[in-house]
């Protein structure tokens, strides 16, 4: 399973996000939604928000939406790759719900908007790859990936 992870801006904020090339689907990190819509200075905030909440949906009841949220290593602030919790979109959107905030729609909105653009550009990654392979005749999917083979002394374009 590949997972590529970015980060994505969002009313000055920064969601982490992750790609999984298998399932196609774009994961959430969970933390990061939640201090955005809370409004939360710092991760660590934002992270006690999130375990507060995990534990009230639990007494709720919601155990089957927790147990269905992934952890992924993502790229924390520090550079690190730390596990944290992610949820799918539709799980996202079931998190979000249960949220009490006062400009939860306005944010919400943003991030579908966000959602919306990044599954019309993973259809049209799908669409391009079916024609090429299509007129190639075989698969242009390889198990090799280019990030794993640049040396430490190759410049990412991103990293300068």
């Amino acid at each position: 399973m590949a997972i590529h992870d970015i980060v994505k801006a969002f009313d000055d904020a920064k969601i982490r996000v992750a790609w999984d090339d298998a399932e196609e689907k774009w994961y959430f990190s969970v933390v990061d939604v939640v201090g955005v819509l809370t409004e939360q200075q710092t991760a660590r905030n934002a992270s006690t928000y999130w375990a507060v909440l995990k534990k009230r949906l639990t007494e709720e009841g919601a155990d089957e939406l927790l147990t269905n949220c992934k952890r992924l290593k993502l790229t924390a602030s520090d550079g690190k790759m730390r596990e944290t919790d992610v949820a799918d979109l539709e799980r996202i959107l079931r998190i979000i719900q249960s949220i009490p905030s006062k400009s939860r729609e306005r944010q919400t909105q943003g991030i579908g908007e966000t959602v919306g653009a990044a599954k019309d550009g993973a259809e049209v990654a799908r669409n391009a790859r079916a024609d090429v392979e299509h007129r190639l005749g075989h698969s242009v999917i390889s198990n090799l990936r280019a990030i794993d083979h640049i040396t430490p002394k190759d410049e990412l374009p991103f990293e300068k």
